[in-house]
């Protein structure tokens, strides 16, 4: 399913921090548990991490260290069967898609944020760049080139785009189904 809805559809409960374009608070230091305070283990009813790119180089492979290590830390990896396996992959297929578009058509990313509960994988990246992404039309497998939002598309529950008013730029959203 594709979109260009500011939020996604459904009842899961409000919306993470920041995909309504205000700021996210700030996430735990990496590697800690985002949840209650004093458990170890990783709490996976509300957990978000932010990546800034500002300074950085080699950002779509920075992009999926990250998200490996918020995956490690949030208990989808490592996996214990092939499903979960997949489904961290396809986690890190979309995040280097939509960093890499950003790269591509938006004069670069400046930030990553994904956030997940016990349902729903949420990846955002914010860029400054004008354009609306969309899956290119024909889909031609056999061509190189052009694929990102297709497959962002065929893995994700949804995606969408939000724009503030008033500010250049826009975020990139998807949403993933947890492991089960």
């Amino acid at each position: 399913m594709s979109t260009t809805r500011p939020c996604s559809p459904g009842d899961r409960g409000p919306e993470p921090d920041g995909a309504s374009g205000t700021p996210a608070q700030e996430p735990p230091a990496e590697g800690a548990a985002s949840g209650v305070p004093g458990e170890g283990a990783p709490d996976r009813t509300r957990q978000a991490r932010r990546l800034s790119f500002e300074g950085q180089s080699g950002v779509v492979p920075l992009a999926r260290d990250f998200t490996r290590q918020a995956l490690y830390a949030w208990g989808w990896l490592p996996a214990a069967t092939a499903d979960q396996r997949a489904a961290a992959e396809d986690v890190l297929l979309v995040v280097s898609e939509l960093v890499t578009n950003a790269c591509l058509h938006a004069e670069g990313p400046q930030e990553l944020r994904i956030a997940c509960d016990n349902k729903v994988l949420r990846v955002e990246v914010a860029d400054h760049g004008p354009g609306q992404p969309a899956p290119r039309t024909p889909h031609r497998a056999g061509r190189p080139g052009g694929h990102g939002m297709f497959i962002v598309q065929r893995l994700c529950l949804d995606w969408g785009v939000v724009r503030t008013p008033g500010l250049a730029g826009k975020t990139v959203w998807a949403e993933l189904g947890a492991p089960a």
